[in-house]
């Protein structure tokens, strides 16, 4: 058994989703652990963890775009320039705002204090798109085992400067936070953590490309920094790519077109989509 399904499920001392804010320290056997660590008969733990931040988050009326709903998740169309859930500089506004807003018994589900209730994923907040959050602890821990093992099958779109190359292909590097800018993640031949991205450029324009991705694994700011690695970086991205000359006042042009997984109660994955946001069919209308 996982340590978190281990802290949860058999001492109850907090769901999933709240060790991962709320653990400070995590020790098995005298080792630093990661929460996702298997445990065996006779596995000494040394935890250490932080109060339930307060105040609670406050639910706020901000509308959302749904997607699809039932009592176990909610899938929203997530707008450019909303951050997924409060934290350091985004106490309010965020989706997580809205959703105890839209879904009154997200809170109770788990636990006053929780600032991710039902947060599975992330999207960075200036990418937009499919995002699913569950309703429940228990669909939780159904989704997020998916997404631990890699068979969540996400599709994004971006428009790029230039194009990668070849025109389809795969990368698999190591990621790791830039020692220059803190800000940001970079490339690495040792250490980081491994990342693998999938590309298909869909269309050519002089100068610049439209690419579908498709992320195995979830690194922050993967397709970002994979893309600024092959020499395509994404159109209007602030952090990894210059300000363009044809375009100046693009923000990122990177989009969560579609997401496939197996939701709670049912057998067969559902595929859950999200339509071309305006500001990049304006782009690609002038290209």
């Amino acid at each position: 058994m996982r340590v978190d399904a281990f802290l949860s499920e058999h001492l109850a001392l907090f769901s999933r989703s709240q060790a991962r804010s709320r653990i400070l320290s995590l020790l098995v056997n005298g080792r630093p652990a990661r929460l996702g660590k298997k445990l065996k008969l006779g596995d000494r733990i040394v935890l250490e963890w932080a109060e339930a931040p307060g105040p609670d988050v406050i639910p706020q009326d901000i509308p959302v775009t749904v997607i699809f709903e039932n009592s176990d998740v909610i899938v929203v169309d997530k707008p450019q320039g909303m951050v997924v859930h409060p934290g350091s500089g985004n106490p309010s506004g965020t989706l997580v705002n809205a959703l105890l807003f839209h879904c009154e018994r997200l809170a109770e589900q788990f636990g006053a204090g929780d600032p991710r209730p039902g947060i599975v994923h992330r999207l960075d907040k200036d990418t937009s798109g499919v995002i699913i959050v569950a309703k429940n602890p228990a669909a939780h821990d159904f989704l997020a085992r998916q997404f631990q093992a890699r068979t969540v099958k996400k599709r994004y779109v971006a428009i790029v400067k230039g194009a990668p190359k070849p025109p389809v292909g795969s990368l698999e590097t190591r990621i790791a936070r830039d020692p220059k800018n803190r800000k940001r993640f970079t490339c690495v031949r040792s250490g980081g953590r491994p990342a693998r991205t999938s590309w298909k450029v869909i269309r050519s324009f002089p100068g610049y490309s439209l690419v579908a991705l498709s992320p195995h694994t979830g690194r922050t700011h993967q397709l970002r920094v994979h893309l600024r690695h092959l020499r395509a970086p994404v159109l209007g991205d602030p952090v990894y790519a210059r300000r363009d000359g044809k375009f100046p006042d693009a923000t990122l042009m990177l989009h969560a077109r579609r997401l496939s997984l197996v939701i709670p109660g049912e057998q067969s994955p559902r595929t859950f989509e999200s339509a071309l946001p305006a500001r990049m069919r304006l782009v690609l209308d002038q290209l």
